[in-house]
This record gives structure tokens, C-alpha cells and sequence, in this order.
């Protein structure tokens, strides 16, 4: 695959410190294993941080919103402009993202990757639309390679952005109206699974909306089916928001970062990111199992364990949200919890 510029190289997490690290989340004045997924987390970022004393350091969270041109085929109850109206929603500190990002203390950036509607100038909103929405996946790939590619390297450089800001956890949200569309079609092929069970009814489509939807898509894939290899896969299903989150989920990696995983577009994003650099997977947290069918799936194909289950399919990062506090709380463990030696108790062996 040759691509206009060079992806970050991703390495596989060091595991060099694995060792020490286990015993020192065991030897914590518990029962071991007791702490359940905050053990794994505990050890997984302090392999990422490569320390025994595992921080969290300016959390953010960043939602890339772009419109589809699949919309048009009435896979949405919502009209396009929805998308636009959602944004400046979050501008203005309307969202449940943006209510969930102060309860957890986190940073939210808004990143216009090609809303259809143009948006006026905000302090808040980085403003870099690779184009206004992307063309009809159901007559013709959605961009071109050229702009997937420009997609990739901008999701990229906002990484960057705040890596040289000192943040080492962030997370990613979407907003695009018929995106769940996009995932679908890019669960299905990535995946190599049946359309069937990748669509599912996102912002609320009734049983004939759904089948009509599921008919839309199947035809989409059928229209496109010699289109495999991955870039061309996103080229040819993605939306500009998912192919910036999956360039940023790849610079998140090369910055030694703790990735929370948000709900089924996000997550469908990262099916391309790991199609480019597969050890992205070790840098990955997943934050909770959504209620949109297929995400069920897209974990079980990526062997994920997800930290929360509250049957979410809003989008917008709001899952990430959520699981920010679980990260504190495990390195707040392995950093303030005694052990039993420190602590004087006797341990099971003793």
C-alpha cells in the first residue's frame, strides 16, 4: 500500500516491566485479581507510561463530526443538518458530551472533519473539513484516496497537538448524521462479516426503516465488492470523521497513550486504524459495550473486554466519558494503596 505520507510507526508496548508490575499491583493489602479490570488497566498503563507508578495527565477527549452522502438514501430518521446543528450544540456546552466531559475532568475539543453545512469561525471548534460531506457510497466511494489519506494526517496532527500539551489519555467521539451506516459497511468488510448483523437501527429507526437501511447497504456492498484492501476500504465506506479518528487513534499509539475506545463508529474507526498498525491494539482501553447492533460483535472480533455496560448508543465520545473516572481510580491504587508488607498485615502466605 503506498500512501501520500508515512503513518507513525506504532511499537508493541515493552512488556520489560511486566513483572514488577504484577507484583506490585498483587502485593496491594487485597486478595489478588480482586480489583478485576482495574488490575488490567493498572498494569496495561504502566506498561504503556513504562513506570510502576502509572499517571493520568490532562485527559482529553476529541469529536470529530463530518456529514455522509449516504444520508440521502433515508438510512437516518434525522435530516443532514442535524450534524451541524449538534456541533454547535457542543460549542455552546449543550451536549451530554459535554456534560460527562466536566464531571470527569476532562479537555473537549471539536473538530469540524466536513460537516455539509458550512460553520462560522469558533474559539472552540478547530475548523479543518476535508470536504462539505462526502459523496454517495451507494454510486460512488465516498472520497478518494487523496482525501482519506488528508483525513488520516489531520486526525494525526490533533494528536500531536495535545501530546506536545502533555496529555497521555484521550479519547475519541463522532457526530455525523447516517454514520452509523458507514461503520456498518466498514464492520462488514473489515470483519468479513454478513451486513445482517453489522446494521442496526442508530438514532432510533423503526422495523421498516431498518430493513430498508440493511437493503441499502447490502447493495452498497455488493456495488463495491472487489473493494478490500484497507484504505480503499475506508475510502470507499468512511466518513471524514472516521477516517480522522483513525489516524488519531494511530498517533495516540506512536505517543505512548492510553486510548479509550468510545461505541460502535469509534470503534469501527479503529478496525481501520489496527488494518494499518495492528499493535494500536495494545495502546486500546474499551470503554463500555454500546446497545447499537453490531458493536457486540466488533468487540468479540477484537477480543475486547469492556469496562461499562450501561446499554449507550449516543456517540460522542460519552462512553470514553464515562470510563475516565475508572482510569483514575486504578492508578490511584497502585499509587496510594498500601501493600501488605508497608501496611503490616499478613498476606495468605504468611
Amino acid at each position: 500500500m503506498t500512501l501520500a505520507y508515512s503513518l507513525p510507526a506504532v511499537e508493541p508496548i515493552d512488556q520489560t516491566m511486566r513483572a514488577e508490575l504484577q507484583h506490585l499491583i498483587d502485593t496491594k493489602t487485597k486478595p489478588p485479581g480482586s480489583l478485576g479490570q482495574l488490575e488490567t488497566l493498572a498494569l496495561q498503563m504502566g506498561l504503556i507510561q513504562r513506570t510502576t507508578q502509572p499517571r493520568i495527565e490532562r485527559p482529553v477527549i476529541i469529536v470529530f463530526a463530518a456529514d455522509h452522502g449516504i444520508a440521502a438514501q433515508g438510512v437516518s430518521p434525522y435530516p443532514q443538518a442535524v450534524t451541524a446543528q449538534m456541533v454547535l450544540n457542543f460549542l455552546a456546552g449543550g451536549a451530554a458530551i459535554n456534560a460527562f466531559s466536566s464531571v470527569a475532568g476532562v479537555t473537549l475539543e471539536v473538530v469540524n472533519a466536513g460537516v455539509a453545512t458550512p460553520l462560522r469561525a469558533a474559539a472552540q471548534l478547530v475548523d479543518i473539513p476535508v470536504a462539505l460531506g462526502t459523496r454517495n457510497f451507494a454510486h460512488e466511494p465516498a472520497m478518494t484516496r487523496a482525501q482519506a489519506q488528508s483525513a488520516l494526517q489531520s486526525g494525526a496532527a490533533r494528536v500531536r497537538h495535545h501530546a506536545a500539551l502533555g496529555t497521555n489519555v484521550i479519547g475519541f467521539g463522532e457526530m455525523g448524521i447516517a454514520n452509523t451506516s458507514a461503520a456498518a459497511c466498514l464492520m462488514s468488510r473489515l470483519c468479513a462479516l454478513p451486513i445482517d448483523v453489522c446494521v442496526g437501527r442508530g438514532t432510533g429507526l423503526d422495523d421498516t426503516g431498518l430493513a430498508k437501511k440493511r437493503d441499502v447497504l447490502a447493495a452498497a456492498l455488493e456495488r463495491h465488492t472487489n473493494v478490500t484492501e484497507p484504505l480503499d476500504v475506508l475510502a470507499t465506506f468512511g466518513g471524514f470523521e472516521i477516517a480522522m479518528m483513525a489516524g488519531a487513534y494511530v498517533a495516540a499509539a506512536e505517543a505512548r497513550m492510553t486510548i479509550l475506545v468510545d461505541g460502535f463508529i469509534a470503534t469501527a474507526a479503529l478496525l481501520v486504524a489496527l488494518a494499518l498498525a495492528p499493535a494500536v491494539r495494545d495502546y486500546c482501553a474499551f470503554a463500555h459495550a454500546s446497545n447499537e447492533t453490531g458493536h457486540r460483535r466488533m468487540l468479540e472480533h477484537l477480543r475486547a473486554e469492556p469496562l461499562l455496560a450501561l446499554d449507550l448508543r449516543l456517540g460522542e465520545g460519552t462512553g470514553a466519558a464515562l470510563a475516565v473516572p475508572l482510569l483514575r481510580a486504578a492508578v490511584a491504587f497502585v499509587n496510594e494503596m498500601a501493600s501488605f508488607e508497608s501496611a503490616g498485615v499478613a498476606d495468605r502466605d504468611a
